[in-house]
């Protein structure tokens, strides 16, 4: 590149005069080309940082998107195992309250010892490590609520074992079987009276079923009554000791004596639609020391887990009362 040449006027001399650059600036441009030279390098050089993996960057980048994975995974299986040991404990309570006529156990001693690790996990803030401490939280949960329903099982067992013939009087099955069942009509607690349009309280659950459905008695005892009883239709109720009585309402047959002893499981009548009935179905009641019960809690021999849920949340939402 041919260097530029400069002229200035001389007045004295009328004559343009060349001028000659200082030693800093012929410095300056001697060194310009050079400095441009290296910072276009260096651009490029970052540009290609960013822009262009290595493959040891590309082998870090996906080992990383790989464990991001495995730990979210992780994270959904430990929300499901928890969601399944909620309910488990759930059912716990209810056995305990239910045939055991024990107090459950409180939330502190089914969570005892991790407020503790919940302040340690406090302490650490890194935002990095924020999903994995979500995981960490919900595994120490998790094996806290195992070693602590381990326990409860433990003691239920042993008390069982010594009440076997009294756990054998307490309503634990339902009054028709699953695969009988249309659909959940009505649970128990306050609901709209489907005759009269009045807001009253629904002492048990209606199971709606095709007429000549076989109803179960749902523990062992004695029938106490085994007939027509006004709004209730054809009845029949079983005193099984223990201070519990059960109710089968409305059906269309009754099979089941006065005074007759049945077991758990043994066939009492048909599903119907007589008495106060807007459709054919069978109300069931128990009744513990003479006040009605939640019969939803006494459910635990023939469903699983998952009916047991969806019974439960059905009973809760259920509001078409049938009689």
């Amino acid at each position: 590149m041919a260097q530029k040449v400069f002229y200035r006027y001389n007045p004295a001399s009328e004559q343009y005069e060349r001028v000659y650059p200082d030693r800093r600036r012929r410095w300056a441009a001697a060194v310009r080309p050079y400095v441009t030279a290296v910072l276009l390098v260096a651009a490029t050089a970052i540009g290609l940082y960013y822009l262009i993996e290595s493959p040891r960057e590309k082998r870090l980048r996906r080992n990383n998107e790989r464990l991001q994975q495995r730990i979210e995974l992780l994270n959904r299986r430990a929300d499901e195992a928890l969601a399944v040991m909620e309910d488990i404990a759930e059912r716990d309570n209810n056995f305990y309250r239910v045939m055991m006529q024990a107090e459950p156990l409180t939330p502190a001693r089914r969570y005892a010892g991790l407020e503790r690790q919940r302040y340690i996990d406090r302490l650490d803030s890194l935002t990095d490590n924020e999903l994995l401490q979500n995981v960490r939280q919900k595994l120490d949960r998790l094996d806290q609520m195992l070693v602590t329903q381990v326990k409860s099982f433990d003691f239920l067992a042993s008390e069982a074992s010594g009440q076997k013939e009294r756990t054998a009087h307490i309503p634990a099955i339902q009054p028709v079987p699953e695969k009988y069942l249309r659909a959940m009509a009505s649970g128990y607690g306050v609901r709209r009276d489907p005759v009269y349009g009045t807001m009253k309280f629904h002492e048990g659950m209606d199971f709606s079923a095709p007429v000549g459905t076989p109803v179960y008695a749902t523990a062992d005892g004695t029938v106490t009554t085994a007939a027509w009883k006004s709004s209730y239709g054809n009845l029949v109720e079983i005193n099984h000791g223990h201070n519990y009585t059960t109710r089968y309402a409305h059906m269309s047959k009754i099979i089941a004596r006065p005074g007759q002893t049945v077991h758990r499981g043994d066939l009492i009548g048909l599903v119907g639609n007589t008495g106060k009935s807007t459709g054919p179905h069978l109300h069931y009641e128990v009744r513990y020391r003479g006040a009605p019960q939640n019969p939803v809690n006494y459910y635990y021999y023939d469903i699983t887990p998952e009916q047991y849920d969806q019974l439960v949340r059905l009973a809760e939402n259920a509001g078409h009362v049938m009689d």
